[in-house]
């Protein structure tokens, strides 16, 4: 039987007369690729801040192997295991591809500000770890030769891809993907799937995805949870969530 990674129990987020989300419950197995994916404003995006720590739910829990992690801060999350990318690029312009990737690590590492500054032999030693694993990384996406280019050298898949780099960085178990095909044509579209595929096969990460690209949706996911005004209105394989006529209906209106 698969490992039970990530749990979501009876989620609730109230923002102030706002119901964003309304006793939302699902699971992810470790190794799956899950989709969310609803309409706008069905509160996809308020389900990754509360996952990861950007806001607290109003009440439910969020099991992270085991252990309820609702309300915790972003930081604490992130070094129990969770990544995330975001729906606008979040690259740093001053830095090379490299360096950008590098800034994925420094979560992980025990130097603070201050040895950072006088440069202590720990300070260096995780310096160069960081740049050997970030080279790593950039070989694991086929892009070594990009290592020394600003961002804004790159087409706008090849920063999407560096983003998802800098996400792998941080060695987590569970990677959310916020919108990671927006803005993309069809061939990036394609090397994206294939990139989530991969770190699924080869790093065995478990993938929870935002996206509104839904063929791509039903061609990459073991899972899919649907949801529509906050609420959770289907939650099954792409076949079963193809067929399911509150989702036809969310998606088409409820004449179709």
């Amino acid at each position: 039987m698969s490992e039970l990674l990530l749990e979501v129990a009876s989620l609730s987020k109230r923002f102030f007369g706002l119901l964003a989300l309304d006793d939302v419950s699902f699971t992810l197995q470790a190794g799956e690729i899950t989709s969310l994916i609803g309409p706008n404003g069905a509160g996809k995006t308020t389900m990754f801040n509360c996952i990861t720590g950007m806001i607290a739910p109003t009440a439910g829990a969020v099991r992270f192997e085991g252990r309820d992690i609702a309300g915790f801060g972003a930081h604490r999350i992130s070094r129990l295991g969770i990544a995330r990318t975001f729906q606008n690029l979040a690259l740093f312009g001053g830095l090379t591809v490299l360096e950008n990737l590098m800034v994925g690590a420094y979560q992980r590492g025990r130097s603070g500000l201050l040895e950072g500054a006088l440069l202590t032999g720990r300070a260096r030693r995780e310096q160069r770890e960081a740049e050997s694993a970030a080279r790593e990384t950039l070989a694991f996406l086929g892009m070594a030769d990009a290592a020394d280019l600003a961002p804004s050298e790159l087409s706008y898949g090849a920063q999407k891809q560096v983003e998802f780099g800098r996400a792998l960085m941080q060695k987590s178990r569970l990677l959310l993907l916020d919108e990671p095909m927006a803005g993309m044509s069809a061939a990036e579209k394609g090397e994206m799937s294939t990139l989530i595929r991969r770190v699924r096969r080869d790093l065995g990460l478990t993938v929870l995805i935002v996206e509104h690209d839904i063929p791509v949706i039903m061609s990459i996911s073991d899972k899919i949870v649907v949801l529509d005004f906050g609420r959770k209105i289907a939650d099954g394989s792409p076949q079963e969530v193809r067929s399911n006529p509150a989702v036809i209906a969310a998606y088409l209106g409820a004449e179709a």
